[in-house]
């Protein structure tokens, strides 16, 4: 075949795949009357996960499997719109990692709304000027995002999804000549995982904290001597010059972002489950609620310690572990460890993300 016949052929074949998407918005639609009349979330992501792993699995080549995960993320995104638009709160503004974690769960077909902090983030949700937020809660090279946990013990929303977002940082500035940058902004966190990178090639320079990665770019607009440690997104979104690509310190750099929200995932066959607790003030109290996991084999992924706020030197406990809280052994290690906690809270069941 030549090139004019192959293009008619991908001319049929475009036509033939506007013809099935529009079929499956239908079938969307149609779903999303009956997720209407039963009061039912829009957002599933249990489903969600089970149509991207069969979507992966009958992938054949020769587009690999990001490219067709990032098409029918878009795809999931534009029908799930048509069920009913669906707005999230992120930590912004625009061009945050918070933002880009938000488009890789949410696609494009979302309704965003940037808001100044993390608290604000949850407000916005349990006020209903958004019906999910996304929020930042470890990292892999500094470790836990405090903010976040310590929000869970002042809320009542639910964990509903997570999300892996792999982070690379960018030198952004307004000017074009890195040896005139005498400031460089960014949060406390990204600042951290440049550490090394910013002391080589930045000796001596100013380095201030702001409240995100996006509002750090923000301040740069018309600063040729002020720099941003900050996302290619916020660069494009603030019309900035990328000084320097990937300057995180370690290159396998990755976040981990909670969905938070009022709905309850169905099991999807491999979940995930957060709680917090609290054990009484005495030798082995922790050793004991450890146990009970243990005794069932269930895998615990983080334990974080935080504390409570109220007695000095006491501590709650945040773990996360596989499972979720319908399963049978899960329900039975959380009533043992009921017995011996001062209280337990499940803070959501949701798919564990890759």
């Amino acid at each position: 075949m030549d090139i004019s016949e192959l293009r008619k052929r991908i001319d049929e074949i475009d036509a033939q795949i506007v013809e099935l998407l529009n079929e499956r918005a239908n079938c969307a639609l149609e779903i999303g009357k009956i997720k209407k009349r039963g009061d039912r979330s829009i957002f599933a992501p249990e489903r969600e996960k089970q149509v991207m792993e069969g979507v992966l699995k009958n992938n054949r080549g020769p587009l690999s499997d990001a490219t067709v995960s990032a098409v029918f993320r878009e795809i999931i995104s534009g029908c799930r719109a048509l069920e009913k638009p669906i707005t999230v709160a992120y930590l912004g503004p625009a061009g945050s990692y918070s933002h880009i974690a938000s488009i890789l769960k949410f696609g494009e077909s979302t309704e965003f709304l940037p808001v100044n902090t993390i608290p604000d983030v949850f407000s916005a949700v349990e006020h209903n000027e958004a019906n999910y937020g996304v929020v930042p809660v470890e990292n892999s090279t500094e470790g836990v995002v405090s903010h976040t946990l310590d929000m869970f013990l002042l809320s009542d929303l639910r964990i509903c999804a997570e999300i892996y977002a792999p982070i690379s940082h960018n030198l952004l500035s307004a000017g074009n000549d890195i040896s005139q940058i005498r400031r460089v902004y960014s949060i406390a966190q990204a600042i951290a995982q440049c550490r090394n990178w910013l002391a080589t090639h930045l000796p001596g320079v100013e380095i201030l904290e702001v409240s995100s990665t996006a509002k750090a770019a923000l301040m740069c607009e018309g600063y040729p001597t002020s720099a941003a440690v900050a996302s290619s997104l916020a660069a494009k979104e603030y019309g900035l010059n990328v000084l320097a690509e990937g300057i995180e310190d370690n290159p396998h750099n990755k976040t981990r972002f909670l969905v938070i929200g009022y709905s309850k995932p169905e099991p999807s066959g491999k979940d995930k489950t957060s709680i917090v607790f609290s054990v009484p003030h005495r030798a082995g109290s922790l050793y004991h609620a450890l146990k009970v996991f243990d005794d069932a084999k269930i895998n615990l992924t983080m334990i974080e310690s935080r504390p409570t706020k109220q007695m000095p030197w006491e501590y709650i406990f945040f773990i996360d572990f596989q499972g979720h809280e319908r399963d049978e052994i899960v329900q039975e290690a959380l009533a043992k460890l009921g017995e011996l906690a001062l209280f337990v809270r499940v803070l959501g069941s949701y798919p564990e993300a890759e």
